[in-house]
Formats: structure tokens, C-alpha cells, sequence
């Protein structure tokens, strides 16, 4: 439920308790009515509007005038500005996500990347990420070496590293900060993600930052082009 004393804003915690109750099949074809889910969580109609515009944009949720807000029945890849785990993307793919834990520990921040994180020091999370067992993404995690030492005693293996800082390690996540690219495989990534040699990828590095402004993760990321798409939605500016 709802913890107004929780310090993730209260449309996040609606967004993410509707969007669980979807997966495990207590909403099915429509989510209840706004009137409802006030009442149902005790909170005001601009937190359930929020939160349901979230959902929209995400493409879990899809509005249709005059009969309500249903579940959408084809969820797209990823919508960027939307800030979400590769599990749930995956799993709005409508595959089974899976993981291949490649090395983590603490190493020296490379000099390239000191400027970026502004760290000596940070906890490296290697991983491999699959959809129906088919490699889809590489992920690269640095975190502070605090909160890497804390998340290498839980499941890093198989867990969803953001559900572990949130709710194991009670750090609130509350933004990100991305930019894609393209850029060149190197050949040890290229094999694990089953693609030639020197290819392009889809490149990704996300700044996590939780409620306090704390830089909490810095990730890089590379998705086989052939499986994976970004989709962007936007309007054009008044004048």
C-alpha cells in the first residue's frame, strides 16, 4: 500500500503497486476507476492521474474515452524518459527475463570515466541480459563501494538490482538521467552477446540518482539492435 511517510513521491509508489497487481493477474483486462483507486489507496485524484499517466506513457496502461483505462494488450520495448528495470522491460516484451552474473567487485574508476562518476573507487556489477534465454543487453553497473558491498550479499545473480536497492537496502530511487548512442562492441562483449565482431550496439549510459540528488548508479549498457528498440514520444513545444 501507500506509505505517505515513504520518501519516494506518492504517484511512484501508486504507479508501481498498480503495475504489480497487473502482473500478477488481480487487474486483468481494466484497472479499477480513478474514484476507486483514491479511495482504495487514500490519495488525491492528481496522485492517481499522475500515476496512470505514467503507466500510459510506459504502454502498460492504455486510455479509451468514455469506458476507461485498460491494459495494453501490445507493451512496446522501452519508452525513454521513462525510468524502468531491463526485467520489466523485458517482462512488457512478454518474455521471461533471465541473468548471467560475468564479475563484480570493487575496481579503480578508469580515467575516462572519473569526470562522469566522480569517484576513485566503485563496486563494478557485470551482467549479461537475456529475453526467452536469447541475450539481449550487457550491463556494466558502478555503484558507490558502500552500496555495491551491501548488494553483493544479496542476489545479484538473478535479482532486479533496483528492487534490491529499494527494497532490501531501503535506498529510494527517483530519477535518471540517460543518453543513446551507437557505438562498437568490443570482441569479448560481442561474444556474449552472439554478435560479430567490432558491430554496433545500442549504447546506453544512465545516472541514477535517489530523492536526495545522490549519484547511487552509474550504468552502461549495450543492446543487440537486432532485438531491442527505444521509443520516444514527444510534442511540439508551444510557441
Amino acid at each position: 500500500m501507500i506509505n505517505p511517510s515513504n520518501p519516494v513521491p506518492l504517484h511512484i509508489q501508486l504507479r508501481k503497486s498498480i503495475e504489480k497487481k497487473i502482473k500478477q493477474g488481480l487487474f486483468k483486462e481494466k484497472i479499477p476507476s480513478e474514484r476507486e483507486l483514491m479511495e482504495t489507496y487514500e490519495v488525491s485524484r492528481s496522485t492517481v492521474r499522475e500515476a496512470i499517466s505514467q503507466l500510459v506513457i510506459d504502454g502498460i496502461l492504455e486510455k479509451k474515452h468514455g469506458k476507461g483505462t485498460f491494459i495494453s494488450k501490445h507493451p512496446i520495448h522501452y519508452w525513454a524518459g521513462n525510468f524502468i528495470s531491463t526485467t520489466e522491460i523485458i517482462e512488457q516484451m512478454q518474455k521471461t527475463p533471465s541473468t548471467k552474473l560475468i564479475r563484480h567487485g570493487i575496481e579503480i574508476i578508469p580515467d575516462e570515466l572519473k569526470k562522469e562518476i566522480e569517484l576513485d573507487n566503485a563496486y563494478l556489477i557485470k551482467r549479461v541480459r537475456y529475453a526467452n534465454e536469447v541475450p539481449l543487453a550487457i550491463e556494466t553497473q558502478y555503484y558507490p563501494v558502500h552500496v555495491g558491498l551491501q548488494l553483493a550479499n544479496l542476489d545479484i545473480s538473478h535479482g532486479t538490482l533496483y528492487d534490491l536497492m529499494e527494497n532490501e537496502l531501503s535506498i529510494p530511487l527517483h530519477e535518471a538521467d540517460e543518453k543513446i548512442t551507437s557505438q562498437k562492441i568490443g570482441p569479448e562483449d560481442a561474444e556474449l552477446l552472439n554478435l560479430p565482431a567490432d558491430c554496433y550496439t545500442l549504447h546506453l549510459e544512465r545516472f541514477v540518482y535517489d530523492v536526495h540528488g545522490d549519484l547511487v548508479e552509474y550504468c552502461i549498457a549495450d543492446y543487440n539492435p537486432e532485438l531491442y528498440a527505444f521509443h520516444f514520444k514527444s510534442a511540439r513545444a508551444g510557441k
